[in-house]
């Protein structure tokens, strides 16, 4: 294990507490996790997924699901009692949905808001307390490409991610002088089940949509299980930036990743440098005095 670990994650061996375990990023990165020797928190709305974990030493199998606060509080309280703290607290519970946004169903877009959105809250003010108290730990919050541009047939998955990439940001600047770390991982396609069963579509499909939307949504159904990403280096690439003890704001995983996000920073300083006239023309005119003592006269 990386002995050069951050006072943000000073005990040893380190907790980490996962959501979503069942599948994907978090059960590889129970496993890595546990293989590293960390004290971990494996979780899941269905523990008997988790069944193999519960006979290992330092691992605590819990049932949770981050849209009950009832079993979010107990769940956290259950580690605390168990491990003494949380070091590192990785909200990879999430859910997908594919949909135009005029094809969205409420009540399924509010759902995976409950999951993505508010139980990551949730998971968040449950362990900030003692985190504070104790002036140590790291925050992990999946997001994704789609936290930083949005894609067809993905809006309203992509206003989830868009969210946790803002609220992240806001966190980190309120906790930083806190001691505490917080690290948003954005990745592109990998192969877990995100894009297979874990994921829902609108039931009702528009037909002006099918060369936009509807054929984004084929190719994603059709790669699954054959994403370049491979969620093994992943998981590995995120370890090591937590335990390095200065992990990025934002860890980008993927070719696709990387490559779409710096389109989209380049696309946007583009469009934001052609409108900046307008943009400083939007403001009260300074008074001539100001602009004359600006400038030293």
């Amino acid at each position: 294990m990386n002995t050069q670990v951050h006072n943000a994650i000073a005990t040893e061996p380190p907790v980490w507490f996962i959501t979503g375990c069942s599948t994907g990023f978090g059960l590889e990165l129970a496993r890595q996790a546990i293989d590293h020797g960390y004290r971990t928190v494996v979780t899941s709305r269905n523990p008997a997924a988790l069944e193999g974990f519960g006979a290992i030493d330092n691992v605590l199998v819990l049932t949770l699901d981050v849209t009950r606060q009832d079993q979010v509080v107990a769940a956290v309280k259950a580690a605390q009692d168990r491990f003494g703290g949380i070091d590192v607290l990785v909200n990879n519970a999430g859910i997908g949905y594919f949909a135009a946004i005029e094809e969205g169903e409420e009540a399924q877009v509010r759902k995976m808001f409950d999951v993505n959105v508010f139980g990551l809250t949730r998971m968040i003010q449950a362990v900030l307390p003692d985190m504070r108290k104790r002036r140590r730990g790291c925050i992990v919050n999946l997001s994704s490409l789609a936290g930083i541009r949005g894609m067809s047939a993905l809006g309203q998955y992509c206003a989830t991610k868009f969210a946790v990439e803002g609220l992240s940001e806001a966190l980190r600047q309120e906790v930083a002088e806190l001691g505490l770390q917080v690290m948003v991982v954005e990745p592109s396609g990998f192969r877990t089940d995100w894009a297979g069963r874990s994921a829902n579509e609108s039931k009702h499909q528009i037909d002006d949509y099918i060369a936009t939307a509807g054929n984004v949504r084929r190719q994603i159904r059709a790669s699954s299980g054959q994403q370049p990403g491979d969620p093994v280096r992943a998981v590995n690439a995120l370890i090591d930036a937590v335990v390095s003890g200065h992990p990025p704001d934002h860890l980008l995983l993927g070719n696709d990743a990387f490559d779409g996000a710096m389109t989209k920073v380049h696309e946007l300083r583009t469009e934001f440098a052609a409108g900046e006239a307008v943009a400083r023309a939007a403001d009260f005119p300074q008074p001539a005095h100001a602009t004359a003592l600006g400038a030293g006269v």
